[in-house]
């Protein structure tokens, strides 16, 4: 990225909770991608007037302005969709927060849209930024898995908002297909028990090579947000997670990379394998859903 842009992309971010505000502040910072985007507005639900000084501007108002070039979509993941195909039929770019969409079959109609519209669409997989995950790809590189599992507990959240528990956990689904290659589902199960506001969702999958990884999303009251993760290859195991660091600036580590997809600066390659990333992870977790709510 050269240190002086030709022009400047205006930006207005949708939804401005925890990501929201994040993506905020790193596009106020003086950061190499931040100097080709300028920072216009914040669209919300709620009534803020401004935040630190920009303005709260209407959806409406968004989609029509020529000013407005790109959108960052931060809100919940059900809303996703609709934004995404509202600011591409406005002849928008879309940044979007995992997942893109709650069903495979949708993100392909979006990107379809997007490439009609010769607009970049660009979902953000932070996760894959993390210190932990570049510690685990280091690990895993070159070895043959004999076995593994991956543990994830959290808080509740409300699957009305953030999808059934297959999307709304895709980063971890994500890690493991970065990690080991496309994966096909075995089987998956769901407890619940929705008046203590508990859940727990057991998915096992296999990898080309027939090797079993077992995932597990488990979230209730008291839950601290933790990763439990085991895999044992033909040279060895790995067991949990070692301290490795801070994640610093994944966020705008995220940013870069749209930046660099604005400017034309990645391959068409690169682009494709992306995208089928994202369609294979997308897949995985609409199946999980189907075999763990088979009546819905």
């Amino acid at each position: 990225m050269n240190a002086e842009p030709e022009r400047k992309f205006g930006v207005v971010v949708v939804g401005v909770g925890r990501a929201g505000s994040v993506r905020m502040r790193d596009l106020r910072d003086s950061h190499a991608s931040s100097a080709f985007l300028n920072l216009i507005g914040f669209v919300s639900r709620r009534e803020l007037g401004s935040i630190n000084g920009v303005p709260q501007i209407s959806l409406e108002d968004a989609l029509s302005s020529e000013e407005v070039e790109v959108a960052f979509v931060c809100s919940e993941s059900a809303s996703h969709e609709g934004y995404i195909r509202q600011f591409l039929n406005a002849g928008k770019h879309v940044l979007v927060e995992y997942p893109m969409t709650l069903s495979r079959e949708a993100a392909q109609g979006l990107w379809e849209l997007a490439e009609e519209k010769g607009k970049i669409l660009h979902e953000e997989h932070v996760e894959l930024l993390m210190e932990e995950f570049a510690f685990l790809k280091k690990e895993v590189v070159g070895k043959d898995l004999l076995k593994g599992s991956l543990l994830f507990t959290a808080a509740p959240l409300k699957e009305e908002q953030f999808g059934f528990p297959a999307f709304s956990g895709i980063s971890r689904l994500t890690w493991l297909v970065a990690l080991f290659g496309e994966l096909s589902v075995v089987s998956a199960t769901l407890v619940e028990r929705k008046e203590e506001q508990y859940m727990k969702m057991t998915v096992c999958l296999e990898t080309e090579q027939k090797s079993p990884l077992t995932w597990t999303e488990e979230k209730g009251p008291g839950l601290k947000r933790n990763r439990y993760l085991s895999f044992h290859f033909k040279s060895g195991a790995l067991e949990n997670m070692p301290n490795v660091g801070i994640n610093k600036n994944i966020f705008l580590k995220d940013q870069n990379i749209f930046v660099q997809k604005l400017l034309g600066q990645f391959s068409k390659k690169e682009l494709a394998a992306e995208k089928k990333r994202i369609l294979h992870c997308l897949g995985l977790a609409e199946e999980i859903q189907k075999l763990c709510r088979p009546n819905n």
